[in-house]
């Protein structure tokens, strides 16, 4: 499905019907990374998503994809759909699109999914590398994006037993244009510092981490927990930074749980 939203063209999907649940993407793959989380909760809850501009079937904007722009893209999105609130999942870059969502529209967010993510900002090296690495996709293709954040996104157990699902995560991140990875690199190193905003957040909140993600490790999303007044911290073995994809039994499992009514 498409939808014209702050002018620009979002592809988007809704499937089932119940307490709407919206899931934000990681970098750089698209709302197809999703597909897991989609099957299993389809049934008792209305499952929303988009490809953010410039992956997916949604064409690039017209510059840096900031994380602000994601998250006003997901508000139009709810307008679009008459949705007042959702339960809003983030994973990775999705992750700060949530906090930006949080941030600019509370009243928007029922509970809150931080899935393998990080709140502080990108440090100068952080930024050098980035825009490094949009360089290298401009001259060589998605394909540089690929052999750059491949070992980043999977965990070893994972790189090394299960060589169908990198293959898949590859496949997933050749399918972006050039210029939509480049310019959420730009947007990823302009974040925001969003640490001051952990202790603001007032409704329930999960927190998610693959044992073996090195992007966002469990210890420093222990620490966000803590800040979190009503959160909870799950943690699963064996999977690195895409514990939905590596894991989604247990992710799912975990966020059965946490979406029952009872939340």
């Amino acid at each position: 499905m498409k939808a014209t939203l702050g002018g620009g063209e979002l592809s988007y999907d809704v499937r089932g019907s119940g307490p709407p649940v919206l899931f934000l993407h990681a970098f750089p793959l698209g709302m197809a990374m999703w597909e897991p989380q989609v099957r299993a909760l389809a049934e008792q809850h209305r499952v929303v998503r988009f490809d953010a501009r410039g992956f997916g079937g949604s064409p690039p904007g017209d510059g840096l994809l900031s994380m602000e722009r994601i998250a006003e893209d997901a508000v139009g999105l709810l307008d679009h759909l008459g949705l007042s609130q959702a339960a809003v999942c983030g994973l990775s870059m999705g992750g700060y699109a949530a906090f930006a969502l949080w941030r600019r529209h509370p009243e928007r967010v029922r509970a809150l999914v931080l899935a393998d993510t990080r709140a502080g900002a990108d440090s100068d090296e952080a930024k050098k590398g980035r825009a490094d690495l949009a360089d290298k996709v401009r001259r060589q293709g998605p394909e540089a994006a690929a052999e750059a954040f491949l070992p980043k996104l999977l965990g070893e157990t994972t790189r090394r037993e299960r060589p169908e699902m990198v293959a898949r995560v590859r496949e997933m991140i050749l399918a972006n244009p050039a210029r939509g990875i480049c310019d959420a690199l730009a947007g990823l190193a302009a974040r925001a510092d969003s640490t001051g905003v952990l202790r603001e957040i007032l409704v329930p909140t999960l927190f998610v981490v693959g044992e073996e993600d090195a992007v966002s490790p469990p210890a420093e999303m222990e620490t966000m927990h803590q800040q979190v007044a009503r959160s909870r911290f799950v943690t699963l073995p064996r999977v690195g930074h895409l514990s939905n994809l590596e894991d989604p039994r247990g992710f799912n499992a975990a966020l059965a749980q946490f979406l029952s009514p009872r939340t």
